[in-house]
């Protein structure tokens, strides 16, 4: 699972860094969390543990299994969720303001606006 969760990240570098799409872009910056969230999840879980639920004050000498990245998995997408809609907001606002998503043309235009 870690391997494929490097793989999944490097998919959303490569596409954040190359593409001149900002929706490329955005979905690139998606695929690197949904990639930290099962690296996450994949190193929390332990083969043949128990969910660590103690009933009637019984503690058992049983592996369990960790809750911590779970917990930091379900913030993070609730958090992933939240830029990523704040990130369409800005694409919106891009795309009314200079009529394309291509980052060269916006920066072409905003460099002739400024200078």
């Amino acid at each position: 699972m870690e391997v494929a969760a490097i793989i999944l990240f490097g998919i959303g570098l490569t596409t954040l860094l190359l593409q001149k799409n900002l929706i490329k872009k955005v979905i690139g910056v998606n695929i690197m969390d949904t990639a930290i969230f099962l690296f996450l999840t994949a190193k929390g879980y332990i083969a043949g543990g128990k969910a660590p639920i103690v009933m009637d004050g019984v503690t058992d000498t049983a592996l369990y299994i960790n809750p911590i990245p779970s917990g930091l998995v379900l913030t993070g997408i609730v958090v992933a969720v939240s830029v990523t809609a704040f990130m369409l907001a800005l694409c919106v606002k891009l795309y009314e303001y200079y009529g394309t998503l291509d980052m060269e043309k916006i920066t072409l235009m905003a460099e002739r606006r400024n200078g």
